[in-house]
């Protein structure tokens, strides 16, 4: 953007120093900024005369942000758009289901990209049995098929990228003798073991200790379970002696040692193989690639969350994608241990519109976005009882005032999915609704005036329209 647009381009992103932010904000307010480039927050760049607004990779569940304000960058550039009489630009491969149906209803406009950038063919996709795998007594994480496809792309001199959506060594340990876990003291969530640094740790708080010797409560040997990026990478090690490979995770990207430093290397050294988070499922365009593979597709699809398969096929969908993209055929193999789940075999096909219609009709039926709204109610505190107490007094409030309001469907309160972070414990109460400007007013009055009641001390409460955690 630089080398068309020169010194009239802003950049921001959370990397930046609160100093380098204001800079840049300063830039753009004043008019020296023809374009802004960033993350999430950069939609409310101070543009004076707003024209177009970009939203690449439009399904991302990181464009809704998990703090309050809970508010999703792509509502904030509808509405910037509509005030300034701007054009709204949604990107994507895989639409997200609510803009998609937007596109279907009439209220976007739908373009359609049929055909890839470079005339290739999409890659070749095999979808690999696992089970097949630990019939045969191998519980590794790399199965036969792609470590023989791996190894005929080291001899062509071809490079590989390899995707798995969990980071650390380990997942879970555990005592097979009396059945103790290692749990997060401040969180209900089991600690993941890191083995470049030996110690356990928890994704949600930061809290960490040093690598356990024994069971605490027997003594016995621990046994490990689960894997992820650290321990696929010490496999690949013991199967593929002497070939470089690089990870690409939130462990090993820093200040000092970025994302740009990893890909650089992996272009310009022509690394052979690349492991990383979804980090290497999106935007990349290597032509050098040739294989794509797909570790442990299962534990995207069974998660309890109604989103769950629509980011597995979004992530399965854009990492195939990967492969093939210069002159050489591509491949991908996706390793899972349920082969015939739908979902997967129409992420290996690269067939949204099928996908879209299965899970639009299972969202019906459901009455799931975006046929209707969610709004989840969130109380949140160190006493559980007093959370409990809380979300009870917040429920029977809410159906005094909807009463008159039957589609409206009241559910909870229930633990949110992970109950307890950092000490505090979490319930919600979650209204199932077409949210008109009378339901949002309704439940904001009754949030205002539950925080002024002295008998709720100690409890937080906020609302989130449309969640993507709950």
């Amino acid at each position: 953007f630089s080398a068309h647009f020169g010194d009239r381009v802003a950049v921001f992103h959370s990397h930046l120093s609160i100093g380098e932010r204001y800079d840049e904000w300063k830039r753009i307010r004043s008019g020296d900024v023809d374009v802004v480039i960033g993350t999430r927050s950069a939609v409310f760049a101070p543009l004076p005369n707003l024209g177009l607004i970009v939203i690449d990779e439009e399904q991302e569940h990181s464009y809704k942000s998990q703090n309050i304000p809970s508010y999703h960058a792509r509502d904030v550039a509808k509405y910037r758009c509509w005030q300034s009489k701007a054009l709204l630009l949604l990107g994507s491969a895989t639409p997200s289901l609510e803009s998609m149906y937007s596109a279907e209803t009439g209220k976007y406009r739908l373009f359609r990209l049929t055909r890839r950038f470079n005339e290739q063919r999409l890659p070749q996709v095999i979808i690999a049995d696992m089970k097949q795998e630990l019939r045969r007594g191998y519980g590794g994480t790399i199965g036969s098929e792609l470590l023989q496809a791996l190894r005929e792309n080291i001899e062509r001199g071809e490079q590989s990228i390899l995707f798995l959506n969990r980071r650390g060594e380990s997942t879970l340990i555990t005592c097979p003798e009396c059945g103790y876990t290692f749990s997060c003291p401040r969180c209900s969530v089991s600690l993941t073991y890191h083995s470049a640094n030996r110690r356990v740790m928890c994704h949600y708080c930061g809290y960490s200790r040093p690598e356990p010797a024994s069971c605490p409560d027997c003594g016995g040997r621990l046994k490990y379970v689960g894997a992820g990026t650290q321990k696929v990478e010490r496999e690949l090690r013991e199967l593929l002696p002497g070939v470089e490979i690089l990870r690409m995770d939130a462990d090993t990207v820093s200040a000092t040692h970025t994302h740009e430093d990893i890909l650089t290397r992996f272009r310009d050294e022509k690394i052979p193989i690349l492991l990383g988070t979804q980090m290497v499922a999106k935007g990349l365009d290597f032509e050098n690639v040739t294989l794509v593979g797909v570790l442990s597709a299962d534990q995207m699809l069974y998660i309890n969350d109604f989103r769950a398969q629509e980011r597995a096929f979004s992530l399965i969908t854009q990492v195939v994608g990967r492969s093939g993209r210069g002159s050489k055929t591509g491949r991908a193999i996706i390793q899972t241990l349920t082969p015939d789940s739908e979902v997967i075999r129409l992420a290996a096909r690269q067939d949204y519109d099928a996908f879209y219609r299965r899970e639009l009709e299972l969202r019906r039926v459901l009455n799931n976005p975006p046929l209707c709204d969610i709004i989840a109610i969130t109380a949140s505190g160190v006493s559980e009882t007093a959370v409990l107490r809380g979300c009870a007094t917040l429920r029977r409030v809410l159906e005094d005032y909807l009463i008159d309001e039957p589609e409206v469907r009241l559910l909870g309160p229930a633990p949110a999915a992970i109950t307890k972070i950092n000490n505090r414990y979490r319930y919600r109460i979650i209204l199932s609704c077409q949210a008109n400007k009378r339901i949002r007013m309704t439940v904001a009055h009754v949030i205002r005036e539950f925080a002024k009641d002295r008998a709720s001390k100690g409890v937080a409460v906020y609302a989130d329209s449309d969640p993507y955690e709950l």
